[in-house]
């Protein structure tokens, strides 16, 4: 892979750690102030629920990347970085539409959209 791709690659892959951390450590006021959900809403037992089991797939997907870049054998680590990138894109769009929130496309999607662009075109 290129090396522009490998770090944007890692670059989503530590995003999504980094998310997955917050959803499910975070304090509510984190969570609040991140997302854009009042700290009632956060302090509630299913919204933490909900985000703990949203942040276990978030880390899947970061630690997944990761382990498909840096331990898989080279001739698999193109078409694993287009899947788990590609999901990654596919849940930015998703969650910007449903949140009608263009936030999270803007920083959840980008890197993830470029690191796509990049792994298509720079072979």
């Amino acid at each position: 892979m290129h090396i522009i791709s490998t770090i944007l690659v890692v670059v989503v892959a530590l995003e999504a750690i980094g998310i997955m951390l917050l959803e499910m450590f975070g304090s509510p006021q984190k969570l609040s102030a991140a997302f854009g959900f009042s700290e009632a809403y956060t302090r509630m037992a299913e919204t933490r629920i909900s985000m703990k089991n949203q942040g276990l797939y978030n880390g899947f997907i970061g630690i997944g990347l990761l382990i498909n870049r840096f331990a898989f054998p080279e001739t698999s680590q193109y078409s694993g970085s287009i899947l788990f990138v590609a999901f990654v894109c596919i849940a930015a769009v998703y969650g910007a539409i449903t949140a009608q929130n263009i936030k999270i496309l803007l920083l959840q999607g980008t890197p993830a959209i470029l690191a796509l662009l990049s792994l298509l075109f720079l072979k």
